[in-house]
Order: C-alpha cells, then structure tokens, then sequence
C-alpha cells in the first residue's frame, strides 16, 4: 500500500524572546516552502525583545490555507519548559508536545498528547554554545514528526548562514544533534 503524502502540517512554537524561537519558525517556514504550495509563519511577541512570551505560529499544506491563526496545533514545541502548562491546551488531542526537559516537572497525570521531553540546553552546552539550544529543537522537531526532509533545512541553514562559516558548521551540528535525539526520544 502506497503511502498517502503528507497534505498539512502546523505548529506552535513557544519559548521567551531571545531563545531563537521566531528563527526556528523562519527556518522551518522557508524550508518547507520546497516542498509545499502554501506556507504561513505568524510571529507573536510580547513588548520586550528579550525575555518576553514569544511564541509562532507555522503552517505549511497543499491546500489554501484558511487562516494563519490557530487555537490546536498538531504539534507545540515548548523551548522554555515554564510554559509547558500554558501551552499544553494548544495541542490538539492525540498530537505532539517537544518540551525542553530542563526545569520541566515529571507527568503525574495521563493526558490526551504524547510528550516528548528533549534535552536541548543539556546538548547545547555539551556542544559548547547554549544559544543552539533552538536548532536542537528544531531537529527533534524534525525527527519525532517527519513533517519535511532533514536535508530542506539542512539546505536553508546552508542558504541562511553561508557567508559565517563557523556559524553554520555550529548551527549544522546542533541540528544533527537534535536529529539524533529526537530518532531516540522515548515519549
């Protein structure tokens, strides 16, 4: 039986300013433009730059997309684990939440997603710079969900930072770390 191709994917992603969360979300967004007819990214931000709630919004399908705005997402990427609790009535029931697993409270409760605690600042450190703890993410993403091909945002953060070398080949290795992670994630 021929596997039907994915039509529609969304997510939420969430974190405070300065975490890298509207990058990811541009990432992700012109990456999956390769590959889908229609793409909408809607940031939100609170007033500050850094700090502040932040939080996007990114869509990609082969159909019109309707609206840009969402209330249930099939996926919510949770990059500062303080809003998981916020945040978790944003997924939609039987779908996805990544969440930072530092800071994050054990589960005592059954609920109707499945979590998948990532280690994205523990592997940031480990990698030598903790401001790659979003790309970590963004390759859990990629890996837990096979929403688009690796190698669609392998080539956009080729295309996005070309001109700084050691930039890339440090945004490179913290994606395939959060490949990696999320190929061994258990929910």
């Amino acid at each position: 039986m021929e596997e039907k191709p994915i039509s529609r994917r969304d997510v939420i992603i969430v974190g405070l300013g300065g975490m890298g969360v509207l990058m990811i979300g541009q990432i992700l967004s012109c990456a999956a433009l390769r590959e889908f007819k229609h793409v909408s990214w809607l940031p939100s931000y609170a007033t500050e730059k850094r700090g502040g709630l932040c939080e996007c919004t990114v869509i990609f399908s082969n159909e019109d997309i309707a609206s840009p705005i969402i209330d249930r997402a099939q996926t919510v990427m949770v990059l500062d684990a303080a809003q998981l609790e916020t945040f978790e009535s944003r997924v939609r029931p039987d779908g996805i939440i990544l969440a930072e697993n530092l800071g994050l409270q054990d589960e005592k409760e059954e609920k109707d997603y499945k979590l998948f605690r990532i280690p994205g600042v523990e592997a940031a450190i480990n990698l030598g710079k903790i401001q790659v703890s979003n790309l970590i993410m963004l390759g859990a993403y990629v890996a837990v969900t096979k929403a688009i091909p690796q190698q669609l945002v392998e080539e956009e953060l080729e295309r996005r930072f070309t001109d700084s070398g050691s930039v890339l080949e440090q945004n490179q290795r913290a994606f395939r770390q959060g490949l990696e992670l999320g190929r061994n994630v258990k929910k």
